[in-house]
């Protein structure tokens, strides 16, 4: 499409016609339209010089043309005498060869003859006037009288309209012609070279062409930009622009190698009046001299035309480009616009409290700076196109609205972002409102409950409470919702449904506070009233605690929760509860008062749990957005150090998986419990498995730390710390995952403090527990990644239980006796993992460097099958002894832990493997055996209890003992279990005699103990540690606290408590109940095994409790030998 306006096509038009007449005034200087001959076409013609126009010119002005003394004159063609004639004729002004042209034939050597025919001729053909002829004859006596005569009587037959005069001697002529006008070898004086006049001649016609050609040839390039159409875009723009200057600068290269030639030409002309300042120029000189002044002028007019209409076209171009990018710039810009509009729309939270609604201004207050660059730049370009209209640019129709839409669009986005902020200011004022009407609500329940009731009996007491209510109630007007319309008409802008119904909670939370307040102003009112006796207060004796019944667990913790709810931070409610102790020492609070405390002691720990986790969100944010994507800023790439080039993913790790997994999910649904933090709990266990994605984060926290170590100078880490005024480094932001993640267990635990006697403590309880977990398996895994030189694949092993260091002895059966000894003696000290499938001998290399590098680092050794694999729970002479032996004794590692609980930890966590293989084995054996008979088994009906199906086992145990059991493999024939002997509580058996006599137990063997603390002659009872035991005699009457077990029943031990005091839980009637540890010490067996607890024969009613290490759950084979 072209885009033409009407002043350039008259510029067009005004260039074609001038250019044209360029073309016509060079023709009419070079008599062109006379006569088209060129002294380039018949150059070979004017060399004979048979006539020549020397330039002289007569008395009245008349061109002078000489024919020579030319022998073969009568040879010249006819064709060639015509164009000579014609070419000189045309050369004179029109107004000189209007006069008539001196024809001078010199004859003085030819013959009369050759005399008479050339008059003859001449006179036929000569194309222009004739003024004059004059003939010089022949200088011969005899040629001259035959002249005379013959001119005498045939002057007729030259039919001439002219006189032709005969002249006998030069000087004759003289008196016709001044001798000045006439050349040397007719006696004049005038300078005349032929072979110079042919080449100026050459060289002005010449020059009058290239005049003609420049001229015609920028009327066809101009026409031809005229009529180019203009591109769409700019980078086309811009080419066409570029093209068109090209050649424009080739044309103007032509014109002034032109110029350039006709200057020079033009100074040849004048040559002769430089060598000799007397001589002057003949007419032809001065008319060839004129000739090139005014081809000059035309070409010189020529260029002015040409510029004239380039300026214009240029201007064109320029302003199409101008056009082109302002539209370009326009539909970026737009886009951007649109952008931010749709962003901007999307701002529709308000916020659900107080922080939520100022982390949203914060987020609109980022967005707007971020968006400021695309509305500057917006007005900026509209400002640009004012400008393009002012400088009267060609598409102001299409320049002005545009300008009108950007306008629009930056009101119309400062106007939303305005609204927007006005939205959320009205929503951070309403939370504030909110917040202040449930802290006097809280203050004012706090108010309630430290009031003594005793003091308060007295009208004094009563007077003051009731001015302490009424100075409260006074300060209600500042910090309570007066009227709920009112709210409701204020801020109905940004009323959402649950917006409303948290005000509704809160105006209906005050209502009952006050209406609290209320009922205790008229009960004080009445106390006040009435002259009462005042009331002795009298504290509980502190006996009675102790023979009070034992809790349970959750009323336990409740009771012990208050009374350490006094050591939280915040002042007002640690203010609060002291005062509430020192007023009221030895009394406990109304259950009411109480379960409110309790209650807002919860709403603090979730209003800490909230605030902390959006400001990690915040802090993630912040790290992301100004470390991790300034490494991709091709603005930044010149501060980044070349050891930190592409080491994003090393350096931040999986941190923007945690922080999408954060902000997108659970700060939201951690929000939606902000009315039941007791609930809080499940939010934790439904997101359980995406916590793990900190396993992977702190996996890799080793390298990030060596990297920031190596970079931590860089100029790209100033510049971003610079930027985002942080006072602490990127390392510190980089540890906050790890502290969130142990941050959690301790809110947790806060939680679970105050929230026992709720519906959600055992989803506290839970969350709490597989917080911990993994907490664990992060250090774990810490430690796994450490391990070199295994040569497998450590995932292959199954999940890594337990990991920690012990001193290890190894007593092998094979070994040469001194090494055996040796090994007796000299502990190693070793670093075991224990997997589902195999437990790793690890030896621990020293912690070197900083941070996280003194990560320890494990150097593998061997590793033990765990199907093939036994323990020996006691070790003679320590406590924290016990054995790990392989292959049925062949190989025989004696463990010793840190302390008796770490073993405990760790043979249990054994037991539970080996018993799982076991179990595995035999049911797999059962499987086989079922297959073989091909018959199913029946199914269990639901009703039986656990301690039936234990008893039938070992029934069927028991009429089996004289056969070994043979689990293909896994149970080697080891010699059967004897019964037990009296006072023990695990029967003494044959082993080998390398063995050490002490408990052993393996998934390959069935159980096997003995007692070492008997058999050295020690007694007392050992320390009792939390498992699972099972009860091998039993009474009824004689159990503490109507605890009633029987023989068979399997009970758990949970905790030691306080004052002596252990939580039992008997598996099998799921009773439980607290235990007096006097109670528990009775039933120790004299031997002291931790194995075993029981009591001596004599002792009526005594309890015997086995360790569920027997398989006792498992498999009832062990426990009918034991009882038999």
């Amino acid at each position: 499409m072209r885009f033409w306006l009407r002043r350039e096509e008259m510029a067009v038009a005004e260039m074609v016609r001038r250019l044209n007449a360029v073309c016509r005034r060079a023709d009419e200087i070079m008599h062109r339209d006379i006569s088209p001959l060129c002294a380039a076409d018949i150059q070979d013609q004017l060399k004979k010089r048979f006539a020549y126009l020397s330039g002289g010119r007569g008395q009245d002005g008349s061109p002078v043309i000489t024919f020579p003394d030319y022998p073969a004159f009568s040879d010249v063609p006819d064709k060639e005498f015509q164009n000579v004639m014609t070419y000189l004729t045309s050369i004179p002004s029109l107004q000189d060869a209007g006069i008539g042209f001196i024809l001078v034939i010199d004859r003085r050597q030819d013959k009369w003859t050759s005399v008479k025919a050339s008059i003859l001729r001449i006179a036929a053909s000569f194309p222009a006037n004739l003024r004059l002829v004059l003939v010089l004859r022949p200088t011969g006596l005899l040629q001259r009288t035959l002249s005379d005569l013959a001119l005498k009587f045939n002057r007729d037959d030259f039919n001439m309209k002219v006189p032709v005069i005969m002249l006998s001697s030069v000087p004759e002529l003289h008196g016709y012609i001044d001798k000045s006008q006439l050349t040397e070898d007719l006696g004049g004086t005038l300078d005349y070279c032929h072979t110079r006049w042919l080449c100026h001649r050459t060289a002005i016609e010449g020059f009058a062409l290239m005049v003609k050609q420049t001229a015609q040839m920028l009327q066809s390039f101009g026409t031809e930009l005229a009529e180019t159409e203009l591109p769409n875009d700019v980078p086309s723009t811009n080419s066409v622009l570029c093209s068109h200057t090209e050649k424009k600068d080739k044309a103007k290269e032509d014109m002034k190698q032109a110029l350039d030639e006709g200057r020079g030409l033009l100074e040849n002309i004048r040559e002769p009046l430089g060598k000799c300042g007397e001589q002057s120029l003949n007419q032809d000189q001065l008319d060839n001299q004129t000739t090139v002044q005014r081809l000059l002028d035309q070409l010189t007019e020529t260029e002015a035309a040409f510029d004239e209409f380039w300026a214009k076209h240029e201007q064109k171009l320029r302003q199409c480009l101008q056009l082109r990018q302002f539209e370009q710039d326009f539909r970026e810009v737009k886009a951007s616009l649109d952008a931010l509009a749709q962003k901007i729309a999307t701002f529709t939270d308000v916020g659900n409290s107080r922080a939520h609604a100022e982390h949203l201004l914060k987020d609109l207050a980022s967005f707007e700076d971020k968006s400021s660059a695309s509305v500057e730049r917006a007005r900026g370009l509209s400002l640009e196109g004012e400008q393009l209209i002012d400088s009267k640019h060609y598409a102001v129709d299409s320049i002005r609205p545009k300008c009108h839409e950007l306008q629009h669009l930056c009101e119309q986005f400062v106007a939303e972002v305005g609204r927007r902020r006005e939205l959320l200011s009205k929503s951070l004022e309403l939370h504030h409102l909110l917040e202040a009407s449930m802290k006097w609500c809280d203050q004012g329940i706090y108010l309630l409950a430290s009031q003594p009731v005793d003091k308060c009996q007295s009208q004094d007491g009563a007077e003051a409470a009731l001015q302490e209510i009424e100075k409260f109630l006074e300060t209600g007007a500042e910090n309570k919702i007066q009227e709920l319309s009112k709210i409701y008409q204020d801020y109905e802008s940004i009323l959402t449904k649950d917006l409303m119904e948290h005000v509704q909670k809160v105006f209906q939370k005050q209502e009952g506070m006050e209406e609290m307040f209320h009922r205790r102003q008229a009960s004080l009112k009445k106390l006040a009233a009435k002259q009462m006796r005042p009331v002795q207060p009298v504290a509980p004796r502190p006996e009675a605690l102790t023979k009070s019944p034992c809790p349970s667990p959750g009323s336990r913790r409740g009771s012990e929760n208050s009374s350490e709810g006094s050591g939280l931070r915040r002042g007002p409610y640690r203010r609060a509860k002291s005062e509430m102790s020192e007023s009221r020492p030895g009394r406990s609070s109304p259950p009411g008062d109480e379960e409110e405390s309790l209650a807002i002691l919860r709403r603090h720990v979730m209003n800490e749990l909230l605030d902390t986790e959006r400001v990690y969100v915040e802090e993630l944010l912040c790290v992301l957005e100004g470390y991790a994507a300034e490494l991709d800023n091709p603005l930044m790439a010149h501060l980044v150090s070349r050891g930190l080039q592409n080491k994003k993913d090393v350096l931040f790790g999986n941190m923007e998986e945690i922080y999408h997994f954060h902000n997108r999910i659970f700060l939201r649904e951690l929000e939606s419990y902000t009315d039941c933090p007791e609930l809080v709990g499940r939010c934790f266990l439904e997101r359980m498995e995406e916590f793990q994605i900190y396993e992977k984060y702190c996996q890799n926290k080793p390298r990030s730390e060596s990297l920031w170590r190596q970079c931590s100078d860089s100029p790209f880490f100033q510049e971003c710390q610079r930027k985002l005024d942080h006072k602490l480094s990127l390392d510190s932001y980089l540890l906050k995952p790890v502290q969130r993640i142990t941050k959690y267990q301790l809110l947790l635990k806060e939680m679970l403090k105050y929230s026992r006697s709720c519906a959600g403590a055992e989803h506290l309880q839970e969350a709490l527990s597989s917080i911990l977990g993994i907490l664990k398996a992060v250090n774990d895994s810490m430690h796994l990644i450490a391990i070199t030189g295994y040569d497998g694949n450590l995932s292959e092993l199954g999940k890594l239980l337990m990991q920690g260091s012990f001193s290890v002895w190894t007593d092998h059966k094979k070994g040469h006796s001194k090494v055996k000894d040796l090994a007796r003696f000299k502990p190693m000290q070793r670093h075991l993992f224990l997997h589902e499938k195999a437990v790793l001998f690890c030896k621990k290399r020293d912690e070197n460097g900083e941070g996280y590098e003194k990560a320890p680092s494990y150097s593998y050794k061997q590793s033990l099958n765990m199907a093939a694999v036994g323990i020996t729970e006691n070790v003679k002479g320590d406590v924290r002894k016990f054995e790990i032996w392989y292959n049925a004794r062949e190989e025989v590692y004696i463990v010793q832990a840190p302390t008796p609980e770490v073993k405990a930890a760790w043979v249990s966590e054994i037991r539970k493997v080996l018993t799982s293989q076991l179990q595995a084995c035999r049911e797999a054996s059962q499987h086989r055996a079922l297959e073989q008979s091909q018959s199913l088994p029946l199914p269990v009906p639901p009703g039986t209890s656990p301690s039936k199906g234990t008893t039938r086992n070992i029934k069927k145990l028991e009429e089996r003992k004289t056969d070994p059991l043979s689990l293909e493999g896994y149970v080697s024939p080891t010699p059967l279990l004897k019964p037990p002997e009296k006072g023990r509580g695990w029967t003494k058996t044959s082993q080998p005699s390398e063995a050490p006599e002490d408990d052993g137990w393996s998934s390959a063997e069935e159980l096997i103990n003995s007692s070492d603390a008997e058999e050295e002659g020690r007694v007392g009872p050992r320390k009792l540690v939390p498992g699972k035991y099972t009860v091998v005699l039993g009474d009824e009457k004689g159990s503490p606290d109507a605890f009633a077990v029987r023989s068979g029943d399997v009970v758990e031990v949970v905790q030691e408590g306080d004052e002596g005091l252990w939580y039992v839980r008997n598996l099998t009637s799921s009773k439980e109940s607290w235990v007096p540890a006097s109670s528990l010490a009775s039933l120790l067996c004299t031997s002291g095994s931790a194995q075993c607890l029981s009591s001596s024969e004599s002792s009526a009613g005594s309890t015997l409790l086995s360790a569920s290490s027997s398989c006792g759950e498992s498999c009832g084979a062990p426990l009918s030998e034991l009882q038999g």
